[in-house]
């Protein structure tokens, strides 16, 4: 039962209990390992450790901030991870794609980076003052994500001045917020490995897309009607000012983009690199700001505005640039994302803007027409082929989209500025600019060039952290693993290795676990094979059939005196289950609980508007009868059952849960709708499974549950309470028990 919960976060049925006691009869202590690899082998084993790692980056699916809105397709990276410890993904390559994952076609990883809370760039307003502010403080998320949960360190305490206990200096602080200056917050479309389906054929039908192309430009002009995004070349020009102007009168766009021919990723159009905007405010909607179109924050808000209908002016955007630049590419975006604020826009048209044209502005200070666009129905009548041209195109975009990837919550990545030491951590008090680097105590030069890509200094500093030479990293993933099978880790501040952190209980053996994690010298089970490089599944293996492990957690009272902590490890410390773990069980015991591993987080919060709140709607349904960890993640909400059980709300760095005793507890066990819909149904199933016959389902009940029989005195009671009361109100006094709520 220990290890099943450990290993999975679900009890054992009484299936897999009967198959192991006929196991150890036959084999002895042999069969308590193949139970372990059965465990660590299973789907679950996935769902219950990603868990642990999501906790601590502080994984959610809301910005949290003021506004807390929704991040959509957030979920994809909460897959990977599960995916990583079912795969026995090495640590090193785990830790390397969530910092770098679009360099190897892991683009889902580097949700990683963006998992920390942030205030959208929409919501911060065009003071320059304040998105500078807001772009150190996004910056400072990421440091912490990346120091706390695979460094262990405290690096945040270096933003202001060099860190009061520990060898890190603000020049370390800065050297790697240099790192990740390519990185913001937002979603994309994630990179795809070479070996995709999508990928494959694309390369198969490239070619033919292009010569389609090649036909249909000799046409002229473009499609006005579009849904998403479009992206589209214009005859290079040099300029300072770009204008798209609209044939219609009401638009909306989530946002523009300007690209020259020397960068691809360079967007000339971005705020954050210059560029300013402007529109009629006249045609403004109330409220829907121009800034927003240029903002780098693909599906937060949009911008729109509208004419009247008898009005000749259109609307139109203008864009200038900070200097003169060449520019040759164009995308346009109406909500990539599908976020419509209906209650600003209302009315605006979606999709169709019913051609445009775009000029821009010559040396003489005129404007001139650099490209236009034409109605399909002039282009048709033109051009008879087209129409069959753009059928062959269709076709083709089909194969190439059929499984195309999904936008989803991860980083985005923009051209990394030169990055500066700030006084006091004030981005109005820049001092001398830093190179991208590690903890230089560390050996953490990089030794990058000065204008080295945001690629290339990501991907060297995670070379550089998971260096074996690098003494913190395999440490720190050591420690973690010990404290979830254990409880509490060597290091008991398992995100803190400094010198204001705990010092560990058992330093030799946490250097041997670090070592063996890094390069394995153990055999692995039946077959004698040594396991691969960093494996954590062979450590925790390694921790779970050991002696500590197995030992009972009942107390002995001169020990205690002692040692009440259970540090020494005189026995096996005992715990309460997490909030996960008792959910998820209540579920496996009514027979209820969907097997379906990964997908989309099921919802049971209402659908919110810009300021109001996440509210929990009472919605236990079939659609929620899954692993607690799909459950959506929302910041700052209370779950109104669970957080009871000291649930995290991913608003701070949770290496270690807090573990509370209080009333609130065992009333929610016993009243919240949750558990009294889930004891009827285990009633039910026991009564099923007795044929009705009360004496036996008291014994089922029990087995669902607990996992054994109950005593003569307990079957005599609960008997009683269920000719006086019914058998669901036995299932919910198990359910409170501390036999069901603790680790054994």
């Amino acid at each position: 039962r220990r290890a099943s919960i450990v290993l999975t976060g679900l009890t054992p049925t009484s299936a897999e209990t009967s198959q192991f006691l006929a196991d150890w009869e036959n084999r002895g202590s042999n069969a308590f390992a193949d139970a372990v690899d059965r465990l660590l082998a299973s789907p679950h084993f996935g769902e219950r450790w990603a868990q642990h790692w999501l906790d601590v980056i502080r994984w959610a699916e809301t910005n949290g901030s003021e506004s807390n809105m929704y991040r959509k397709n957030a979920w994809i990276f909460r897959d990977y991870v599960i995916r990583a410890f079912n795969e026995d993904k090495p640590y090193d390559r785990f830790l390397y794609e969530q910092l770098a994952g679009d360099t190897v076609g892991q683009g889902d990883a580097t949700g990683y980076l963006v998992s920390g809370s942030h205030v959208p760039v929409a919501t911060v307003g065009q003071e320059p003052s304040a998105r500078r502010q807001a772009r150190a403080d996004r910056m400072d998320e990421i440091l912490q994500t990346v120091g706390a949960s695979a460094m262990g360190v405290t690096i945040g305490c270096a933003r202001c001045h060099n860190h009061k206990f520990d060898p890190i200096s603000i020049q370390d602080y800065y050297s790697m917020s240099a790192v990740f200056q390519d990185v913001e917050f937002g979603s994309r479309f994630p990179e795809l490995a070479p070996d995709h389906p999508r990928r494959v054929r694309g390369k198969e039908v490239y070619d033919q897309i292009a010569a389609v192309h090649q036909q249909l430009e000799k046409m002229g002009a473009w499609e006005e009607n579009w849904t998403g995004y479009r992206e589209f070349h214009v005859p290079l020009t040099k300029t300072n000012k770009v204008r798209i102007k609209f044939n219609w009168n009401g638009v909306r766009l989530d946002e523009l983009e300007i690209f020259g021919p020397t960068d691809s990723q360079y967007n000339l159009a971005l705020a954050a690199n210059g560029a300013k905007t402007y529109s009629p405010p006249e045609m403004a909607v109330v409220r829907a700001q121009i800034e927003r179109v240029n903002d780098g924050e693909y599906g937060t808000q949009a911008w729109g505005a509208k004419a009247p209908a008898e009005s000749k002016q259109k609307p139109y955007i203008e864009i200038t640039f900070p200097e003169l630049a060449d520019f040759n590419r164009i995308r346009l975006s109406t909500n990539r994302e599908d976020y419509f604020e209906t209650d600003y826009l209302e009315g605006l048209h979606r999709f169709n803007f019913g051609g445009y044209t775009v000029e821009a502005v010559g040396k003489d200070g005129n404007w001139y027409t650099v490209a236009m666009s034409m109605s399909s129905a002039k282009q048709n009548s033109r051009h008879p082929k087209r129409v069959q041209l753009l059928a062959q195109l269709q076709d083709l975009i089909a194969v190439v989209s059929e499984e195309g990837p999904t936008p989803s919550f991860v980083a985005r990545f923009i051209k990394p500025a030169p990055t500066h030491v700030l006084g006091r951590g004030s981005p109005e008090n820049p001092r001398e600019v830093v190179s991208p680097a590690g903890l230089m105590e560390l050996d953490g030069a990089l030794r990058l060039p000065s204008n080295s890509s945001g690629r290339a200094r990501r991907a060297a500093f995670a070379n550089w952290l998971t260096s074996t030479a690098n003494p913190l990293t395999p440490r720190v993933a050591a420690n973690r693993i010990w404290h979830h099978v254990f409880g509490s880790g060597i290091v008991p501040t398992t995100s803190d290795f400094g010198a204001a952190g705990a010092r560990p209980t058992h330093p030799a053996l946490l250097d041997w676990l670090s070592a063996e994690l890094m390069q394995p010298t153990l055999v692995a089970g039946a077959d004698s094979s040594v396991p691969e490089p960093w494996s954590l599944k062979h450590l925790i293996r390694l921790m779970i059939l050991s002696d500590a492990f197995q030992q009972q957690s009942a107390p002995r009272p001169h020990a205690v005196k002692i040692d009440a902590s259970s540090a020494l490890l005189w026995r096996f410390p005992p715990k309460r289950l997490e909030a996960e773990v008792i959910r998820d069980s209540i579920l496996q015991a009514s027979g209820k609980l969907s097997p379906t591993v990964g997908g989309r987080s099921y919802r049971i919060h209402n659908v919110k508007k810009r300021y109001s709140q996440w509210q929990v709607v009472n919605n236990f349904g079939p659609d929620t009868w899954r692993r607690m960890i799909y459950q959506e993640r929302m910041r700052r909400v209370d779950d109104q059952i669970f957080t009871a059980f000291d649930f995290p709300d991913c608003g701070q760095v949770r290496a270690r849960r807090p573990i509370s005793t209080t009333p609130l507890q065992a009333l929610n066990l016993m009243n919240s709708d949750f558990v009294i819909e889930q004891s009827k149904f285990i009633a039910s199933r026991a009564l099923a499974e007795s044929n009705g016959e009360a004496k036996s389902a008291v014994g089922e009940c029990f087995e669902l549950l607990l996992g054994r029989q109950p005593t003569p005195g307990e079957l005599i009671a609960c008997e009683k309470v269920t000719e006086s009361d019914s058998l669901d109100i036995v299932c919910r006094a198990l359910i409170n028990s501390n036999e069901f709520a603790f680790l054994p």
